[in-house]
């Protein structure tokens, strides 16, 4: 399915999902209007029956033509078996496959340029992607309404012409007033949408912070900002349900006129002995049929308006810009030489450092901003708008986000974790593991979690003392995102999966915040221990992390103000003295 190309725009989002589900779609289509075509013959039946009784009586012809209305119950039987497998394969297949596509953008290592809310983005990969899917079923739903109106019709004018065409006068003003309809159900649904994913969005981030929310006692403001968010989405679904409820009730008033307008004529025609006893029957019985096939295109329409409206957000999505470029270049082994040279980005204001090969280095700054600014940077989640990142004299970003991921992993403070032991989290990391390193061949020999690198990572971020706590030890499981930990366990966790990677540069960012002073002290030393050799940049403003460090830069006003030792800053710069031992 890669191979089909997708449009990012409403139209070219739903061509997309018909196209991959093609061959569904049609079998569908044919077995829905096989069915629906089968079902408008049963009146007809019914009504020859009807008709020979009364003619001749004969027992036989009454057996043979009830003998082939079974006929038609059975083929009933299985076309709509088909149809309801094929209409699945096609709605949740298609559903699936854009749920696929969504993910593989948002986890695209090229990024946003703009800021995202993740509970747009929840709600775009779930609840869009369904209605999308969904929208396929248009196809079965109206191919077999259309094929029961035209069987219905054609079979009317064959026994009155008069009657056949009141058919068709009354049939085409409906359809037109369904769609007019349906118009502006697809933008209430796009609306209604919108505000979901705002309240999606708002309740992850209080389920994130629950812990920072309640240290700060601001429960309350927090419960009144995801009112207001619940209260709006509430307000516009509201909105939808009514439109949808005064859609079905224009349905049915139409479809009841249309059934009156038809049974009158009929009864005329009948009475003037136009048509038989049997085929009046049969006409009343096609006219109350016909209600259902015309409601199921009313149906099918405002499934199509839904799916739109959904399409139009999900193109949005995807047609989000990146925040840098892959340029599918590749680095060389990389020694490890970092170098930021005259970087203005957000908070940063030229910035000038360099950190070679083989050293911890630690980066100290008061303004939370310019951390981010800078982790962003080295992760290459954003580009600076002046100047240059640079490994062994080559610009990250003319590499590529692909190629420099491979060389510089930043562990940002909030790392998640996954249900599962502590050791299975920790051996995720081996899948950034060289490839030609003691990993590559350990997985041959032993499980993941008993590497050598993951039990030494475990015990220089005392993710060990984690695993002795519990009691289960080694067998127990974390929870999701390790619900079940103290967040000083969650962050040595991370901190192990980080140092389990062993990538040519880590750069941690503030990865002992919730650790006791005296864990702290055993991971200091840890980390250093198992980083010699390797480059570490250690972002953070923690005293005990930063005396471990070969050399410390310290960040003011968006530049480099001061570098040297722990010691040595600490003594000769009161604002590094203010922010480390604040």
């Amino acid at each position: 399915m890669a191979a089909i190309l997708m449009e990012h725009t409403e139209q070219g989002v739903i061509r997309w999902a018909f196209r991959c589900r093609r061959r569904w779609i049609v079998g569908a289509t044919v077995f829905t209007a096989l069915h629906q075509v089968c079902e408008a013959a049963v009146p007809v039946g019914v009504g020859l029956v009807i008709d020979h009784a009364i003619r001749d009586g004969s027992p036989l012809d009454l057996l043979a033509w009830l003998a082939v209305l079974g006929a038609f119950f059975l083929v009933l039987t299985t076309v709509m078996r088909l149809g309801g497998r094929c209409n699945r394969r096609a709605s949740q297949g298609a559903a699936h496959l854009l749920r696929m596509a969504a993910v593989e953008r948002v986890l695209d290592p090229r990024g946003f340029a703009h800021r995202t809310d993740p509970g747009t983005l929840l709600s775009t990969v779930t609840n869009d992607a369904l209605r999308i899917g969904l929208g396929n079923r248009f196809w079965a739903l109206a191919g077999g309404a259309l094929a029961a109106l035209l069987a219905g019709a054609a079979w009317l004018l064959a026994t009155s012409v008069p009657l056949g065409l009141l058919v068709l006068a009354c049939l085409v003003p409906l359809l037109v007033a369904l769609r007019l309809f349906a118009t502006p159900l697809s933008a209430r649904s796009g609306t209604e949408q919108a505000q979901v994913a705002r309240a999606t969005g708002t309740a992850a981030d209080l389920v994130l912070g629950l812990r920072v929310l309640k240290g700060l006692g601001a429960e309350a403001a927090a419960l009144r900002r995801y009112r207001t968010a619940s209260r709006a989405s509430l307000a516009a679904t509201v909105r939808v349900a009514r439109w949808e409820a005064g859609y079905e009730s224009v349905t049915l008033l139409l479809n009841a006129v249309f059934l009156a307008a038809i049974a009158w004529a009929g009864a005329r025609f009948a009475a003037e002995g136009t048509i038989t006893v049997g085929q009046f029957v049969a006409a009343v019985g096609l006219a109350r049929f016909l209600v259902g096939p015309s409601e199921r295109l009313g149906a099918a329409l405002a499934l199509r308006a839904r799916a739109r409206g959904s399409a139009r957000r999900f193109a949005a999505l995807l047609d989000e810009p990146y925040a840098v470029q892959d340029n599918g270049g590749e680095l060389p082994r990389p020694r490890g030489d970092m170098a930021l040279r005259g970087i203005v980005h957000g908070a940063l204001r030229g910035v000038d450092l360099t950190v070679p090969a083989g050293q911890v280095v630690g980066i100290a700054t008061g303004d939370p901003a310019a951390a981010a600014d800078l982790l962003d940077l080295l992760a290459l989640r954003a580009v600076p708008e002046q100047g240059t990142v640079a490994l062994d004299d080559t610009d990250l970003t003319a590499a590529g986000p692909t190629a420099a991921h491979r060389a510089v992993l930043v562990a940002d403070h909030d790392g998640d974790l996954f249900d599962g032991t502590v050791a299975e989290n920790v051996a995720a990391a081996l899948l950034h593991a060289r490839p030609d390193g003691e990993d590559a061949a350990d997985p041959a020999r032993r499980p993941p979690e008993q590497s050598a690198s993951v039990v030494a990572a475990m015990a220089a971020a005392a993710a060990d003392d984690v695993v002795r706590a519990g009691p289960d030890g080694d067998r127990a499981t974390i929870g999701e995102r390790g619900r079940f930990l103290s967040g000083g366990q969650r962050q040595r966790v991370a901190l192990a999966r980080a140092l389990a990677a062993d990538p040519p540069v880590l750069v941690l960012h503030e990865p002992t915040t919730a650790v006791d002073a005296a864990t702290e002290a055993a991971v200091a030393a840890g980390l250093h221990r198992l980083r010699e050799g390797r480059t570490t940049l250690l972002v953070t403003t923690s005293p005990i992390l930063l005396r471990h460090c070969d050399r410390v830069l310290f960040l003011a006003d968006g530049r480099v103000r001061a570098e040297g030792t722990h010691a040595r800053l600490t003594d000769d710069e009161p604002a590094y003295r203010t922010v480390v031992m604040a």
